[in-house]
């Protein structure tokens, strides 16, 4: 099951890689043909954002691959580092065609060819959403925190090729008429709207990242924890318990210690009946949930 999870996983980012780059080509070759730098920019988006995409088709296959004896705990703490990645490069792309935009706009503008560049936009939108809801579904299908990243990109994507089609299509309708003056300064503004519009997306994913990369502990896990010792420790008079718990990528890392009285008598089948009760209480599945468990009769070791 986990084997095939792991190659539908691999297979969709392939498909993407594939696309992107094919997107990629296509769409620098228009934006030299009309004229546009913010479908240069589109293009060039692509190429950019392709490199952390084939970072996570490797960090796919090493976690299908299990642990090793330098990654014990096998390779999840690498899915954090590409979405790091990934983030970083789309808030850089961002500043950049935004800056770009600006100046754009002081030096004048530019001639576009608005029809073809319409055209185009229109198209880029089209498979953006088509990918980003494929992409989502696969993501909540497969449980895969990498295709949920690569879905947002190519969210951010089709939203940058919907606000060229609207920028151009309003760019069509104003020229021939008194605003025509404005027609060449609407490329670099729709540019620098889009770059500005889309910045808060990789921002966002950046500090979720960040919050796996520095092994923040996430409120929701620790929160459920706490309530299955809780009731754990009240119904089993146990004197009481800590917890440690950590979110890496798709994989969860609890440890708990439980203090028992110095005169209790826990055998083995009574705290391995108790490690399944908390197993199943949190639903830990392995591989993608470490749970650890221990008993104690000294609070130094909580």
């Amino acid at each position: 099951m986990q084997s095939k999870q792991s190659n539908a996983e691999q297979a969709t980012l392939k498909f993407s890689i594939a696309l992107t780059v094919l997107l990629g080509l296509v769409g620098v070759a228009s934006g030299l043909a009309t004229g546009s730098q913010a479908i240069i920019f589109d293009g060039m988006y692509s190429f950019v954002d392709v490199v952390p995409t084939i970072a996570s088709l490797v960090v796919v296959k090493l976690i299908a691959h299990g642990s090793s004896h330098r990654f014990q705990y096998g390779y999840w703490h690498l899915e954090p580092l590409v979405a790091l990645l990934r983030d970083s490069i789309l808030v850089v792309a961002c500043i950049y065609a935004a800056v770009d935009a600006v100046n754009g706009l002081v030096s004048g503008g530019s001639n576009v060819s608005y029809g073809m560049a319409a055209v185009w936009a229109g198209v880029l939108s089209i498979i953006g959403i088509a990918m980003t809801l494929y992409l989502a579904r696969q993501a909540k299908a497969l449980r895969s925190p990498m295709l949920k990243i690569d879905s947002r990109s190519w969210l951010v994507s089709a939203s940058l090729s919907l606000a060229l089609l609207l920028g151009f299509g309003f760019a069509l309708a104003l020229q021939r008429t008194r605003f025509e003056a404005w027609v060449p300064y609407l490329d670099a503004t729709a540019l620098l709207v889009m770059a500005l519009a889309m910045l808060p997306v990789p921002l966002i994913g950046l500090w979720r990242s960040l919050r796996d990369v520095l092994q923040v502990a996430p409120d929701e896990l620790d929160s459920l924890v706490h309530s299955v010792m809780d009731s754990i420790v009240r119904d089993r008079a146990f004197a009481d318990y800590s917890s440690y718990v950590a979110k890496v990528g798709r994989a969860r890392f609890v440890e708990i210690h439980v203090l028992v009285a110095a005169d209790s008598h826990v055998d083995i089948a009574m705290a391995d009946e108790i490690r399944r009760d908390i197993s199943k209480r949190l639903n830990a599945g392995w591989p993608e949930f470490w749970l650890t468990v221990d008993f104690t009769a000294e609070r130094r070791w909580l």
